[in-house]
């Protein structure tokens, strides 16, 4: 019986110390999907999972385990074929997405992106702007992101209040939300989009945020009602930066172009040379884990 066939979107030298007993073949789908689909038991889609990387599943007639390289799998949980085994890239990103948070809010706090339009057209353009320290910072969705965000937070002299779908010591939850929303100076989103958290930031929530608030999006996009956080910010009453939106890429036509206090960044929280050790790191883990017989980590659903 041959060994079982993994399908990578890199190849499996940069793992360092991959599993012997495994077989390996790099694949890209969105350009060639090899007759061996059939054969697939371990599949790595590319990290920009598209349409046409979860169409192949269905071909997968061999598969026990989908390992993403993204910390969401809402794009492509629903495509997993009965009794296969979906893991996330959980801890891939943090590092990154945590730096682009700081980046962030330090950016529109202190006016960054109107510093280079007046370098652009080369004017001085001294003032004063508000600074990160002393603020109060909430972190909504406080799993791994949110701790690596606190801990690059921590120099900046903020009180830091975490929040998450259960409580815990230290952690408020979700339906906290409406009392901690008036004393916040920035609002960090990582949550991670489900049922739940779609559109939990709808009118009601920004009407909440106290005025000159930040609203931070690391997320997804249809966690904040795009049109309510246009009319909020149309007021010029608070501000926002965001790494993702909805719709996702931003057509060039969208009022969220022209809203005033609005950073927009196109969805590149992960995309950093942070990304592929921590990457390869969990994937070869993850192999030696699966073909050692052992329990896979980040599961999300199912069984192998």
């Amino acid at each position: 019986m041959s060994a079982p066939l993994v399908w990578l979107p890199f190849d499996p030298s940069v793992l360092d110390d991959p599993p012997a007993g495994l077989r390996y073949q790099v694949v890209d789908p969105t350009a060639e999907v090899p007759d061996t689909v059939g054969e697939v038991a371990f599949y790595v889609p590319p990290y920009q999972v598209g349409p046409r990387v979860a169409e192949v599943l269905d071909r997968m007639s061999s598969l026990r385990v989908v390992q993403t390289m993204t910390a969401g799998v809402d794009n492509i949980r629903d495509r997993i074929p009965q009794g296969v085994t979906l893991c996330s890239g959980r801890g891939i990103h943090d590092t990154s997405t945590a730096e682009l948070a700081v980046t962030l809010v330090l950016a529109s706090l202190r006016g960054l992106p109107g510093l280079v339009r007046a370098q652009d057209r080369h004017e001085w353009t001294p003032g004063w702007r508000p600074a990160l320290a002393d603020k109060r910072v909430l972190i909504v969705g406080y799993g791994a992101v949110g701790a690596a965000v606190e801990a690059r937070l921590a120099p900046f002299e903020v009180e830091v209040v975490k929040v998450a779908r259960s409580e815990r010591d230290g952690v408020r939850t979700i339906d906290d939300l409406p009392s901690l929303l008036p004393d916040a100076d920035v609002v960090i989103l990582v949550v991670p989009l489900t049922a739940d958290t779609r559109g939990l930031v709808d009118a009601a929530f920004l009407a909440r945020m106290k005025d000159g608030a930040l609203l931070v999006n690391l997320a997804r996009g249809p966690v904040v009602v795009t049109d309510d956080l246009v009319a909020a910010l149309s007021t010029g009453r608070i501000h926002a930066a965001v790494d993702v939106v909805d719709p996702e890429p931003l057509p060039e036509d969208h009022p969220l172009w022209d809203v005033p206090n609005l950073l927009v960044s196109p969805h590149v929280g992960g995309a950093s040379s942070a990304m592929w050790p921590r990457a390869h790191r969990l994937v070869r883990d993850q192999l030696h884990r699966f073909a050692g017989g052992g329990p896979l980590a980040n599961v999300v659903t199912g069984e192998y």
